[in-house]
C-alpha cells in the first residue's frame, strides 16, 4: 500500500517535467571490478588518490584515481559501496579494465583481498539534457526535481529501486547519477513507474560541455596529471590522508606550485575537418596546450588557463572554438595568481 501510494506520489510530481529532460544512457565504454575482503579498506587506501574512509564506515560513490610512481594518473574510477561490508565496486574504462585489475593483484601481495571483474553488470547515468552545450549551467539541478525517496541527495547515500542501485555521482551535480543493475534488467522499463526517460547517446556531449574528463582517451594514461585534469575540484583528492603511490608529486604540487594547464570544455562555432598535428592546439604561433578529443560541436582541451581564456575564440586546426571557463570550478587560490574573469 505505502509503495503505491510513494509511486503515484512520484509519478505526478514528474508529471511537470518536460519528457526530454530526462535522458538515460547505457555506459558500455564502463565496466565494474569487484575488490573485497578483511583488508580491502587499508588494501586500497594506499593506492587511491582519494580517502577510503569517508566510505568505509558507510555507503555512497567517490570518484579518484590511480597514479604511477610518477605521480601520473594511470585509471580515473569510481567507487562504489552497497550495505555490504568490506565489499568495494570500482567503476573503470573498459579497455583499461585488464590493467587495473592486474595494477591492483602486484600489490595485493599476502592481504586478504579478491579480486574480480563484474562481468553480470551494467552501468547507466541518468542526467538532465538540458545541460548539454549549454556554457553557463543554467538548466535545472536534476537531483532538485528528483523525490529524494527513490534517488540520492548527495554521494553518501545509496537508494535501491527494482533491484536498481542508484548512486549520485560524487563529481559535479549536473552529470546527474549512476545506476548499477544486473544485465537482465531492463533499467528504463524498471524506471517507468517513477519518471518518462530517454534513450539519448549524449554522456560525451554532456560531459566535455562541462569540461570533465573520463576514461582512457581524455586522460591519457602514463602522461596526464590529476590536477591537470581537475581531479582536485571534482573532489577526488584527498591531501589530509596518509601516503598513496604517486602522493609526493601531487602534494607538492598542490602546495607550492602552480596549475598552470586544466582540462576546459571548447564550444565549436565552426567544427575543424582534420585534427591538428599531435593533436597540437596553435593559435597564431602560440602554444595553447593538446586537444583530448571532439563530439560534434562540442570539445575538450588540455589548455594553459590563462592565454586560453585572455583569448576567448582559438584556432583549432581548420576550425574555430570558445574556451569556457567551467562554471563549476572553485575560485582559484591567490598561490595561483591567475587573473581569471568568469564569462
Amino acid at each position: 500500500m505505502f509503495v503505491t501510494q510513494t509511486r503515484t506520489f512520484t509519478k505526478r510530481l514528474f508529471s511537470t517535467i518536460p519528457q526530454t529532460r530526462n535522458a538515460i544512457q547505457h555506459l558500455k565504454h564502463r565496466s565494474l571490478l569487484e575488490v573485497k575482503g578483511s583488508d580491502v579498506s587499508h588494501f586500497l587506501q594506499g593506492l587511491i588518490t582519494n580517502d577510503i574512509n569517508h566510505l568505509s564506515d558507510g555507503v555512497g560513490s567517490m570518484f579518484t584515481m590511480f597514479l604511477n610512481t610518477k605521480g601520473r594518473i594511470l585509471f580515473d574510477a569510481l567507487i562504489y559501496k552497497s550495505e555490504h561490508k568490506d565489499v568495494y565496486w570500482i567503476e573503470c574504462d573498459s579497455s583499461s579494465s585488464s590493467a587495473l585489475q592486474h595494477h591492483l593483484k602486484i600489490y595485493k601481495v599476502r592481504r586478504k583481498v579478491e579480486i574480480c571483474s563484474l562481468d553480470n553488470c551494467k552501468i547507466h547515468v541518468l542526467f538532465n539534457s538540458e545541460f548539454v552545450g549549454q556554457q553557463n549551467g543554467e538548466a535545472e539541478v536534476l537531483s532538485q526535481g528528483y523525490d529524494q525517496v527513490v534517488f540520492p541527495k548527495n554521494s553518501t547515500e545509496l537508494k535501491v529501486h527494482n533491484d536498481l542501485l542508484i548512486f549520485k555521482d560524487p563529481r559535479v551535480t549536473q552529470l546527474g547519477f549512476r545506476i548499477v543493475s544486473r544485465n537482465s534488467n531492463n533499467v528504463q522499463n524498471s524506471l517507468k513507474s517513477l519518471l518518462e526517460c530517454n534513450e539519448l547517446n549524449l554522456y560525451r556531449k554532456l560531459r566535455y560541455t562541462l569540461g570533465i574528463g573520463e576514461g582512457v582517451e581524455d586522460l591519457l594514461s602514463g602522461s596526464s596529471f590529476p590536477l591537470e585534469c581537475n581531479c582536485d575540484y571534482l573532489h577526488g583528492i584527498s591531501f589530509h590522508k596518509g601516503c598513496y603511490i604517486g602522493q609526493e608529486l601531487t602534494a607538492r604540487t598542490y602546495h607550492t606550485g602552480v596549475i598552470r594547464k586544466r582540462l576546459m570544455p571548447l564550444f565549436f562555432s565552426k567544427i575543424p575537418t582534420t585534427l591538428p598535428e599531435n593533436n597540437t592546439i596553435i593559435h597564431n604561433t602560440a602554444n595553447l596546450g593538446k586537444l583530448r578529443g571532439i563530439e560534434d560541436n562540442l570539445g575538450l582541451g588540455l589548455l594553459r588557463i590563462n592565454q586560453a581564456l585572455e583569448l576567448g575564440n582559438i584556432s583549432i586546426a581548420n576550425g574555430q572554438a570558445t574556451v569556457v571557463k567551467p562554471f563549476w570550478w572553485p575560485i582559484e587560490l591567490p598561490k595561483e595568481k591567475l587573473n581569471i574573469h568568469t564569462t
